[in-house]
């Protein structure tokens, strides 16, 4: 343990666990978020990617680099699925608003079988905003989601606007994800199509106070 020949093993031992320790809150934090969606490799994509953004730490040296004090912007368009993309699912225009005090989302009407990459069986589809805030330092975390109705794939929607407010999400680190979640409809139940293997969500902002 105090062996100065694996003094580079103890560094990376500290910062792996550093690592994995944020990992679980951020996953924990956006579950709701997630649970819908089928990514076996989520979790080590998260590892992977919360480990650029711990070794872009500028602040402390190697071994004690922290992913909060990191680049969390390395975050910004994460795929949530890796077999549904949110870019190759939803190929309608986009309008993001950022302001200190909501992120909204805004998609003009379109036609879904037309604009979407529909799931044999799906007969409906949900778009939802969320945005999460983690406290690295205290554990604490929020999130918040605001989801359209279940939309008929059938018809033209109307103007789409979501809006998430960042009032509750008051710890330092925050992300905000759109996703897409495709439904089967029968006699007003919602049935889910295939596991969520073709729901698809990423994270289109991720921001530090």
């Amino acid at each position: 343990m105090n062996d100065p020949k694996f003094a580079r093993t103890r560094e990376n031992i500290r910062e792996f666990n550093e690592n994995i320790k944020a990992v679980k809150l951020l996953k924990d934090t956006i579950r709701p978020a997630v649970v819908k969606i089928s990514d076996s490799k989520l979790h080590q994509r998260l590892v992977q990617q919360m480990m650029t953004v711990l070794k872009s730490d500028l602040l402390n040296s190697r071994g004690d680099r922290k992913v909060k004090e990191g680049d969390w912007t390395l975050l910004s368009g994460l795929e949530l699925n890796i077999r549904a993309s949110l870019t190759g699912s939803l190929l309608t225009e986009i309008g993001v608003t950022n302001s200190p005090t909501d992120w909204a989302i805004s998609i003009p009407g379109f036609q879904p079988s037309d604009f979407l990459t529909v799931p044999d069986g799906a007969s409906h589809f949900r778009l939802f905003a969320a945005g999460a805030s983690v406290d690295f330092d205290l554990g604490n975390r929020s999130y918040l989601s605001n989801p359209t109705a279940a939309l008929p794939l059938t018809s033209v929607t109307e103007v789409i606007n979501l809006t998430v407010s960042k009032a509750t999400l008051t710890e330092t680190h925050r992300i905000f994800i759109l996703g897409v979640e495709f439904l089967q409809m029968v006699n007003g139940q919602e049935y889910a199509i295939n596991n969520g293997a073709h729901n698809a969500a990423a994270i289109l902002l991720a921001e530090k106070s």
